[in-house]
């Protein structure tokens, strides 16, 4: 498998931590974001909506992390991701929709370049923007975690995969994330396992 990655999307790193986990063979492609790569051939001729990631694959080019989180879990089962339980599952699955599709898609950087560029926002307007969405999501994702060691129990799952970019980038942005205890504490216990250290932005090859 190939991923096209940018050592900064939240969405590749989503599937970076996730072929570590399962341990996947697989090679990294950069695409990088700030040259505009990804809406340029020959990056779009193999996914033509032109975003990040893109995983290639013996099938084909398979695009939109959630997506290609799910497909992994079913091909390559033995390292799950989801809970057994239906129930538990689909509270695995809520949490990540409350990241993949309330916080990060109003937060990346084609709106950020958007903000700053067409409707010239100044960089300071910028990030109290992106602040405030994500601790509107924070505030609520901070009431549904339990006791755990990890976001809903004693192993990592689909939820710890998308809450830990999503933290990486709050504290690039100067979040106070001593507000939110449980998300913090889950965060530095997933930077302890090799799957999440070597799926970090510092450690791709592309990292500026």
């Amino acid at each position: 498998m190939k991923l096209y990655t940018y050592f900064r999307s939240s969405a590749a790193y989503r599937v970076r931590i996730a072929l570590n986990l399962k341990n996947i063979s697989h090679e990294l492609s950069g695409v990088n974001l700030l040259k505009s790569e990804q809406q340029a051939t020959p990056y779009t001729e193999k996914n033509p909506q032109g975003l990040l990631p893109a995983l290639e694959t013996e099938h084909g080019v398979l695009a939109q992390s959630l997506a290609i989180l799910e497909w992994l879990e079913e091909t390559h089962p033995d390292t799950p991701l989801l809970p057994a339980d239906s129930w538990e599952k689909a509270q695995v699955r809520s949490f990540c929709y409350a990241i993949a599709s309330d916080i990060h898609p109003i937060d990346n950087l084609r709106v950020l370049k958007y903000l700053s560029g067409e409707l010239n926002v100044n960089d300071e307007q910028k990030n109290t923007w992106y602040r405030h969405w994500v601790i509107e999501g924070f505030n609520r994702l901070e009431s549904l975690l339990g006791d755990h060691d990890y976001c809903f129990g004693s192993e990592p799952s689909l939820a710890d995969i998308c809450l830990v970019p999503q933290v990486f980038n709050a504290l690039r942005f100067k979040v106070d994330m001593s507000q939110y205890p449980k998300i913090s504490a889950i965060y530095a216990r997933c930077n302890t396992l090799p799957a999440f250290i070597d799926a970090a932005p510092e450690n791709q090859p592309d990292a500026q």
